[in-house]
């Protein structure tokens, strides 16, 4: 799924799900590895690997057996959830630094005050 130039939006559902199925093939091919070799290793049957791989719907849990089973779970990344800062926060998170260090004033010779 390298291709940057894929409109994803405008695709079908069956167009994506065929796209995710050659992208699993390819993987598979690359390693060399059969359909039988990644269906045992992520405990599913050679007929759901066949299924997606001919772009047809398996289950979600299915997809994440395989991508295990092919150590492509970093493609995982895009859902991965980071905790966004408003400028203005940032502002105020900044100001709130310290801008100087205070050197420690003995307990016993702290000045008395004047009041």
């Amino acid at each position: 799924m390298g291709n940057s130039n894929i409109n994803w939006p405008s695709m079908t559902d069956k167009s994506i799900i065929f796209f995710i199925g050659a992208y699993i093939k390819d993987k598979r091919l690359f390693q060399n590895k059969t359909q039988a070799k990644v269906a045992e290793a992520a405990g599913i049957n050679r007929w759901t690997m066949s299924q997606i791989e001919n772009g047809e719907p398996i289950s979600l849990i299915s997809l994440i057996q395989i991508l295990r089973a092919l150590n492509l779970l970093e493609v995982l990344e895009v859902f991965k959830i980071e905790t966004q800062i408003s400028p203005l926060e940032l502002a105020k998170l900044d100001k709130q630094k310290r801008q100087r260090a205070r050197t420690k004033v003995e307990e016993n010779e702290q000045k008395d005050s004047e009041w």
